[in-house]
């Protein structure tokens, strides 16, 4: 490690966890992971390959046996005890997260930390939630169906919320009586080795959960294409995303994926704009723009653009960019160097386009400067054809596209290739509910933002991706439909 010392670092796990044992890989081969916030290295960590896969899915299969035999309330204690080891090192969490990540530690505090304890204790009582049918058939037999644990699961989960996408997808795939080998991103793993230790020490069967690092994706293709596995959650790229369900697809497994987004935030002239503009501020800034809900598109009414223009503007250069761990932070560095220039370069795609940039756009001038820093970055009058208005830029930058009426409004909101987020703000409840029913959006939210919650499911439509995750939607993809006959 250089330039950081481990007890400088809450909880730093830096093996993969594997069975009861943390372990350095197989080959011996390690990577470093950054801070984003200085640019130096914060941890050396194993790099996985197909040998560390192939150990984690073998304890995976030992284990879970026993464990889908273990009654629903004895899984449903286990994540329950889980859930008071993550609320106890909660603020550990927070700070590693916020270390790893670049975002404020108020925020990984109050949003990361706090949505994975409550989808933990949600999901643990989920364990005794599963019901199968009774369906009628004829007076000869008796016909019911049953829910059955699916076997070993792959979770390949993001770096932006590593920790709260692990949690996601862990929950419910124990719950149900399955075993989950997770494989972070390299550019924030460290949260996800955390969770597989604090597993271990609350309790969890050795085996059940797997945490295997990687320098880029050698384990991450070696778990999806792993005959032992016999479903795939993952969280990340359109990109990669496609190359994973076509790799689970050629070996018949199941797959859900959660992919990018282009979200639309919609303001029609009757909106309560105080309202809308506090929607808008948090959907893009909030963890620097890098979430797939971003509201990375602000369609505003003609009527109301001028007054929402200047609240994105002032509420843009008022945010405190700096350190991640001071609490006056709202704005953090982004996640590494290539990200950096790569929100550099739509902002310039931007300016070319002819759009009117009305603050931001460049390195902040008094942010560190080994930092991923960027400005809080406000375009205006965007053509709904340009680049930064069609394509995911994953950074604090909002385009701002003015509309004349819904009809429009909904047509430019659907004119992304994705569909996973959508909001509007009006006070009639008929023009909310012909926007709601007419987007192309796995999430609409009317007169509010991003609002989560484990109970409600969570998925995008279009090259957002396909499978929920959250509520029983999600718990119908961790396991299997059984039909069956008995004759009288």
């Amino acid at each position: 490690m250089t330039g950081t010392s481990h007890a400088d670092i809450p909880m730093l796990v830096d093996r993969i966890v594997i069975g009861d044992e943390l372990a350095d890989a197989a080959g011996g081969e390690v990577f470093d992971t950054l801070n984003p916030a200085t640019g130096q290295p914060l941890a050396t960590l194993p790099a996985g390959t197909a040998q560390d896969v192939d150990r984690a899915v073998a304890a995976a299969r030992d284990a879970q046996h026993a464990w889908a035999r273990r009654s629903p309330a004895t899984r449903e204690r286990v994540l329950l005890a889980l859930a008071e080891r993550v609320e106890s090192a909660a603020d550990d969490l927070a700070r590693l997260e916020s270390l790893d990540v670049g975002k404020p530690v108020s925020q990984a505090r109050a949003i990361d930390v706090a949505m994975a304890i409550d989808g933990l204790r949600y999901h643990a009582g989920m364990a005794s939630k599963v019901e199968g049918r009774t369906i009628p058939t004829s007076r000869r037999y008796l016909t019911i169906t049953r829910r059955e644990p699916v076997g070993v699961i792959a979770g390949i989960v993001p770096w932006n919320f590593g920790l709260l996408s692990m949690t996601a997808k862990l929950g419910p795939a124990l719950a149900a009586g399955n075993a989950i080998v997770i494989k972070p991103s390299p550019l924030a793993p460290l949260s996800s080795l955390a969770l597989g230790r604090l597993a271990l020490e609350a309790g969890l069967p050795p085996g059940l959960l797997s945490v295997v690092t990687d320098d880029g994706s050698a384990a991450g293709e070696a778990l999806v294409r792993h005959p032992a596995i016999s479903h795939v959650s993952f969280t990340g790229s359109p990109e990669v995303g496609r190359k994973v369900a076509a790799a689970a697809g050629e070996q018949l497994k199941t797959c859900i994926t959660e992919l990018g987004g282009k979200s639309a935030l919609v303001v029609l002239d009757d909106a309560d704009l105080q309202a809308a503009a506090q929607a808008a501020f948090l959907g893009i800034f909030i963890n620097q723009g890098e979430m797939c809900t971003a509201s990375s598109r602000l369609l505003v009414s003609a009527q109301v653009h001028d007054h929402m223009l200047d609240a994105a503007a002032v509420a843009a250069r008022s945010l405190k960019i700096g350190d991640p761990a001071d609490a006056s932070t709202v704005l953090g560095p982004l996640i590494s160097a290539p990200h950096r220039e790569r929100v550099e370069r739509f902002v310039e795609s931007g300016r070319q386009s002819g759009a009117e940039l009305a603050c931001g756009g460049a390195r902040p001038p008094n942010a560190p400067d080994r930092g991923f820093f960027f400005e809080p970055t406000v375009f205006d009058r965007v053509r709904p054809d340009a680049e930064i208005a069609r394509e995911e830029i994953f950074g604090p930058v909002l385009s701002v596209i003015p509309f004349q009426d819904e009809e429009e409004a909904l047509r430019i909101a659907n004119a992304t290739r994705y569909g996973l987020g959508a909001g509007v703000f009006t006070r009639s409840i008929d023009r909310a509910l012909r926007f709601a029913e007419g987007v192309e959006s796995g999430n609409v939210w009317v007169n509010a933002y991003n609002l989560l919650h484990p109970a409600v499911p969570f998925g995008g439509m279009k090259h957002s991706g396909f499978g929920r995750e959250g509520g029983f939607s999600g718990m119908v993809h961790v396991t299997r439909e059984k039909s069956i006959w008995l004759a009288g």
